[in-house]
């Protein structure tokens, strides 16, 4: 991460945030404010630093390794949603109502169940409250390692390669949302978006630095693309065509970390022009008037959109795209891959701690 030279400006208000911070875990830590455990598996998805880390592909991820096995339900508090409130998603409701990548989320696996709530107690006791026959077995939290109200069984933490917790420092003076030592709560830490070609010295030196206690386990992701889709289904024709390297390509996003995805683009295309909204961006008449007006400015006949796949949600519904536009617009959908082929290893600690959870509750 790239310090900013300005940076020791804030450290006075770096100092004070941290102390809110502290004074409000340590308020959990002594039991003084509560925490709610719950009868089901609850796996909580976070990281300790604002922006993206990957949240949500991750998220995606358990959704497909435990959706066979269980009746899975995802609690998100819906990021900008105009909804307030516990609202049990479904097919019919737009980004807008549940936040775009809940929208995401439930269009890719529309079997399981998702709410969104920004009181994750309410939303899991909805949820449980169901009959038994749809009740959830596993629920997965969706950035919520700093809701401390709700008492995970299982923590997973995840930290960016290129600015890992332990290279950072407090808001406003850095990213983090709490203090490095904030780790401990973690069971699993995976440092995502990590670079492909590292050496093992590289991933040894990576973890120790990250400087965890032995019985928490540390695993290494990547960021994976698959084949780009076509945003609108009636435009399929234009997605079978062949790729020419040559085209022009607009790289179209609205998220926190564009980087690795404008260098996935021009791993594929030779001329590629960037075009970056803030994270979750909700994209107005005059934008969808520039981005247009900037892809009529590439270069050559053959051409296209590219955008990824949060923000193709909140485009998919955009009434201010022109008809010429949609034919050339795509996303890329995301996918994460574990480094060092070490998948097995991870299925199976989220395997074991469910198994190992419902068989104590039996007990009990």
């Amino acid at each position: 991460m790239m310090p900013n030279r300005f940076s020791h400006l804030l450290a006075p208000f770096a100092f004070l945030y941290g102390l809110g911070v502290n004074i409000r875990n340590a308020l959990f830590n002594w039991g003084v404010w509560k925490q709610r455990r719950f009868d089901v598996p609850v796996i909580c998805v976070g990281n300790l630093a604002v922006g993206g880390t990957g949240k949500t592909p991750h998220v995606e991820y358990l959704v497909r390794l435990l959706g066979g096995k269980y009746r899975v339900a995802v609690v998100s508090r819906g990021y900008r949603r105009r909804t307030k409130g516990f609202l049990l998603a479904n097919l019919q409701h737009t980004y807008e109502e549940i936040g775009d990548e809940p929208y995401q989320i439930l269009h890719k696996f529309p079997h399981i169940q998702l709410a969104v709530d920004s009181n994750r107690c309410r939303a899991i006791e909805q949820l449980l409250s169901q009959p038994e026959a749809v009740r959830p077995e596993v629920i997965l939290l969706d950035d919520a390692y700093q809701h401390r109200h709700v008492q995970p069984s299982l923590a997973i933490l995840l930290t960016d390669y290129a600015r890992m917790f332990n290279q950072d420092k407090l808001l406003p003076e850095g990213r983090l949302r709490e203090p490095e030592r904030a780790k401990g709560r973690a069971d699993i830490v995976i440092v995502t978006k990590t670079p492909r070609h590292l050496k093992p010295i590289e991933y040894r030196i990576a973890e120790t630095n990250l400087h965890l206690f032995a019985h928490q386990r540390v695993f290494f992701t990547h960021i994976g693309y698959e084949e780009k889709v076509p945003l609108y289904k009636d435009k399929e024709e234009e997605g079978e065509r062949k790729d020419n390297p040559s085209a022009s390509v607009l790289a179209l996003s609205g998220i926190a970390s564009p980087r690795p995805f404008v260098e996935e683009v021009g791993r594929h295309y030779a001329e590629v022009h960037s075009l970056a909204f803030p994270d979750h961006h909700t994209f107005s008449e005059g934008d969808i008037r520039r981005i247009e007006s900037t892809f009529a400015s590439l270069p050559g006949e053959d051409k296209l959109i590219v955008t990824t796949e949060k923000d193709a949600a909140r485009l998919l519904t955009n009434k201010y795209i022109s008809e010429a536009t949609r034919r050339h617009l795509f996303y890329l959908p995301i996918r994460i891959t574990f480094a060092q082929g070490r998948e097995a290893e991870f299925a199976q600690s989220i395997l074991r701690h469910i198994e190992t959870f419902r068989a104590n509750k039996k007990i009990i």
